[in-house]
């Protein structure tokens, strides 16, 4: 059994992080002698300040991540959003200060993003954000650049996540482990081809979406809601951006879609994207002894999973 991260190791991880986010801002011009820590979790998020320029650098992934593959999707995201602002959508931007690329350095590999002053009086409506998620949906059809089905739901990392999981029984038990694997048998090919989800999905468009929970992911500023974290940034169906929400949620961007001509929620599909979230769920859970703090918020999840319907119905 791996053994958890103390706090001390979580510690020296954030200051590396840290460190390396303001000594590759210093070599590209920036003063950054007031640089502090916004926020802290999957990645650690450095305002390089007194510079308008905010870090993001991923700290807590997968282990066959390696920084090649983590660049490439960190591309994805720099050049969706910059195209998204160019088109006038309300975006969290690329800092114009620096090259629009990632930059990597004593093993990290970041990205450098505008600042922003958020709203801290705002009040945050998930359900009246998901009915504007179809306008960013509307928006990202007409994305010219060429993005991976379903990355974002990592079929690679599910996959390791489970069976390192078989070493973690305090985590999740044997019989709960074996139906997640024998579900994952069934939905992985659906998740790995767009040719088999068109397949079993036939007449379900495929488009570049967000890829993680955009209604989750607006940001309130001083200057009004702006879209925000794409790492993620995946195609597929619209339902991915909607999956583990409730009916209200659903509704909300059935709404929102009759009103700028986009299509409902398809039902089939969102059993799907629902099914495939849970095990990704379940995956997470591998990644404890890097994210201790991580299985409080998962278990939960689990515990509602085995009460839905074995594939979420998919199997025949």
């Amino acid at each position: 059994m791996t053994d958890d991260m103390t706090p001390e190791q979580i510690s020296r991880r954030t200051t590396a992080a840290f460190d390396a986010a303001v000594g590759a801002g210093r070599d590209l011009g920036l003063d950054v002698a007031d640089a502090k820590v916004l926020y802290e979790l999957f990645s650690v998020v450095v305002h390089l300040a007194p510079s308008p320029v905010v870090a993001r650098i991923p700290v807590v992934l997968p282990g066959s991540t390696d920084l090649d593959s983590l660049a490439r999707r960190q591309q994805e995201e720099l050049d969706v959003t910059r195209w998204l602002a160019d088109q006038g959508v309300p975006v969290t931007v690329p800092s114009p200060l620096v090259p629009r690329e990632p930059v990597r350095r004593d093993g990290f590999s970041m990205t450098f993003w505008a600042f922003v002053e958020e709203d801290r009086t705002a009040e945050t409506d998930y359900v009246a954000n998901a009915a504007t998620v179809p306008d960013l949906h509307a928006a990202l059809r007409s994305y010219p650049g060429r993005i991976p089905f379903l990355s974002s739901a990592e079929p690679w990392f599910v996959t390791e996540g489970l069976e390192r999981l078989g070493e973690r029984p305090d985590l999740i038990g044997p019989q709960d482990l074996d139906r997640a694997r024998r579900e994952w048998r069934i939905l992985e090919p659906l998740v790995s081809s767009r040719e088999a989800f068109e397949k079993r999905f036939p007449g379900i468009d495929v488009q570049t979406v967000h890829g993680d929970c955009p209604a989750a992911n607006i940001m309130p500023t001083v200057d009004g809601a702006l879209y925000a974290d794409f790492e993620m940034v995946t195609s597929g169906p619209v339902e991915w951006d909607m999956a583990s929400l409730g009916p209200e949620f659903r509704e909300a961007y059935d709404r929102g879609a009759r009103s700028n001509g986009m299509r409902p929620l398809d039902e089939d599909v969102m059993r799907f994207v629902d099914a495939v979230g849970a095990l990704r769920t379940i995956a997470f859970l591998s990644l404890t002894p890097h994210l201790p703090d991580l299985a409080g918020y998962l278990l939960p999840m689990v515990e509602q999973w085995r009460r839905t319907p074995f594939a979420a119905g998919l199997e025949g």
